[in-house]
């Protein structure tokens, strides 16, 4: 009757629990943000290039630099100034790109999607070729595929990117004319792209296939395979030793001695045992690979001339367009943030011991 009793009981703490937990995690997120705000502050306030000059030009008269000063709002006490800049960011106000003369707002939104495409496929890429080659690397350690797979990684840790692209459009497009060169499409199909179908979410072979314009989905295609490759490789190098050692790691536990003991076919002790206890490490190498692809992708963006948020910040970082870089900055960090959530959530889903 007790225990009856006490059910009803136990329902409303858990519920608070998870309440708390839940404001735990959103005070974390405020306050991460908050740093990262602070942080952006802090940098464009310390970096010697005067932002009303960069605004007006060095030819302004004294009272032109006057009334753009008080316009920027750098009159005010510094404190006051970080309220006012806390205040715009989370209003999505970044201010105006001095190169573009657009808000940087509507800059981001222009160029994001070109990054996240562009990162998702070679994400995608290397966790399907990365996973796969870890595994059969650590289930046999030291023999033909563990060594290859072992040089492979090594050689995607050592060659530089800018080289490694290059030779690929000089190979790949230049000799054998496989893909499509630099840009995301071509100059015929891009002018298509832009009167005939509708931006939907900005990502060239999502919005095609909607509007099912299979001839610039192809285009587009031929394009993106040699970028989204050359980042998938990097991508899968990393994946794919972190991999092997996880399991390596998890293949000398006493359970996997136990299973193979009582008969258990070698592929489900490693490919289904071992493999899932290794998720919960690997989805945060996962993420974090991804992060990292949708900010350090520069020079990929670079020689291929991808208009992705990498090239924007850059571009942006060579004519003292510092709004535009402290925007950029800001974008790149919350990806960081929301990527973090993300994988706390999916621990959960995959582990039942962490909820």
């Amino acid at each position: 009757m007790s225990d009856i009793a006490a059910a009803p009981a136990r329902r409303p703490s858990r519920l608070l629990s998870r309440l708390r937990g839940l404001a735990g995690v959103m005070l974390a997120l405020a306050a991460t943000f908050l740093g990262l705000l602070l942080v952006t502050f802090v940098i464009g306030r310390v970096v010697p290039i005067d932002p009303v000059l960069a605004m007006i030009g060095e030819r302004a008269t004294t009272a032109q630099y006057e009334a753009a000063r008080l316009a920027l709002g750098l009159d005010e006490p510094i404190w006051r100034q970080f309220l006012i800049y806390v205040g715009d960011a989370l209003r999505g106000d970044f201010g105006t790109s001095l190169l573009t003369r657009q808000p940087v707002a509507q800059d981001i939104l222009r160029v994001f999607p070109a990054t996240l495409e562009l990162a998702t496929i070679a994400t995608i890429f290397g966790v399907l070729i990365g996973v796969p080659a870890g595994v059969f690397a650590a289930s046999r350690p030291g023999g033909l595929v563990d060594q290859a797979v072992r040089l492979i990684g090594l050689m995607g840790y050592s060659m530089p990117v800018f080289w490694l692209g290059l030779m690929g459009l000089l190979l790949f497009y230049g000799i054998l004319g496989w893909v499509g060169g630099p840009g995301r499409l071509d100059s015929g199909f891009e002018m298509m792209f832009e009167f005939d179908v509708e931006r939907v979410t900005g990502m060239i072979l999502l919005d095609t296939a909607l509007a099912g314009r299979w001839d610039i989905f192809r285009n587009a295609l031929s394009h993106i395979v040699l970028p989204a490759g050359v980042l998938g490789y990097y991508s899968m190098a990393y994946i794919s030793r972190m991999t092997r050692s996880f399991m390596i790691a998890e293949l000398s536990q006493e359970y996997v001695t136990t299973a193979r003991v009582k008969g258990m076919p070698e592929w489900r002790v490693v490919w289904v045992h071992a493999l899932r206890n290794v998720m919960v490490p690997l989805i945060t190498v996962v993420a974090l690979s991804y992060a990292n692809l949708l900010e350090g992708s520069v020079l990929t963006e670079t020689v291929f001339a991808w208009p992705g948020l990498g090239l924007y910040i850059t571009n942006a970082l060579f004519s003292a367009d510092m709004a535009a870089v402290m925007g950029g900055t800001i974008v790149v960090g919350a990806v960081f943030v929301c990527l973090n959530m993300l994988s706390d959530v999916l621990y959960r889903l995959v582990d039942p011991r962490a909820r």
